[in-house]
């Protein structure tokens, strides 16, 4: 059987079938983002821009480029696994993400205009496991997913790609995907959970710098 040609893209290989393979040279590629950029503090729940859909990324080039290396190294600051853009304050549909699934594997990548595929019903198994949220500090909930999950967007230089994971990871693409159609977890909640979600992040103390509501 032949060798499948590969395309290089920013979060890894695109292999023919279009999925990122964004397992390779992880470290380097996190970091090389993070030197080039700044961290920015998180904006949190009550912020305007977290509870709408995020506008469309239509220019790919150097703004987007550093929009990446910030998004990176506030994701590193913050010590979360994921991060969109209006997490720090920038209404645009784009994600970073350096998160491991179930068994330890590291995934690294950005997606940009991401839309979760729709799966077949009948197929999805649903994990229930705690979910928190670097714009929710502090506050955790059970929250029932689909333990795979599928994302169809855009690299940074705006070539198709596909992004899929299982278990953390694949809560990690949902999780990710939500934020920028202006859903946080805790939205998905019972008014019970939620409210006491609230009351965690109430009582809690952020360890990574908030943007204050007004």
């Amino acid at each position: 059987m032949a060798q499948q040609e590969n395309q290089v893209v920013d979060g890894g290989e695109v292999v023919n079938d279009g999925y990122v393979v964004d397992t390779e040279d992880c470290a380097a590629r996190e970091l090389a983002h993070r030197e080039r950029g700044t961290a920015r503090p998180i904006t949190v729940v009550g912020n305007p821009v977290l509870h709408r859909e995020c506008k469309d990324v239509t220019e790919f080039g150097d703004e987007l480029a550093r929009l990446i290396d910030d998004m990176f190294a506030s994701q590193k600051a913050a010590e979360g696994v994921g991060l969109a853009a209006n997490q720090i304050g920038v209404d645009a549909k784009v994600f970073v993400y350096d998160c491991p699934d179930d068994d330890g594997v590291r995934h690294t990548g950005v997606v940009v205009n991401p839309r979760l595929v729709e799966l077949p019903a009948g197929s999805r198994v649903l994990d229930d496991s705690n979910e928190g949220c670097l714009s929710v500090p502090t506050a955790y909930a059970s929250l029932a997913r689909p333990d795979y999950a599928e994302v169809e967007g855009q690299d940074a230089q705006g070539n198709p790609i596909k992004v899929r994971g299982t278990g953390y990871f694949a809560r990690c693409l949902q999780h990710e995907t939500d934020h920028l159609y202006g859903y946080l977890y805790i939205d998905r909640l019972s008014k019970r959970d939620r409210k006491d979600a609230l009351r965690q992040m109430a009582e809690g103390t952020p360890r990574y710098e908030t943007v204050p509501n007004a």
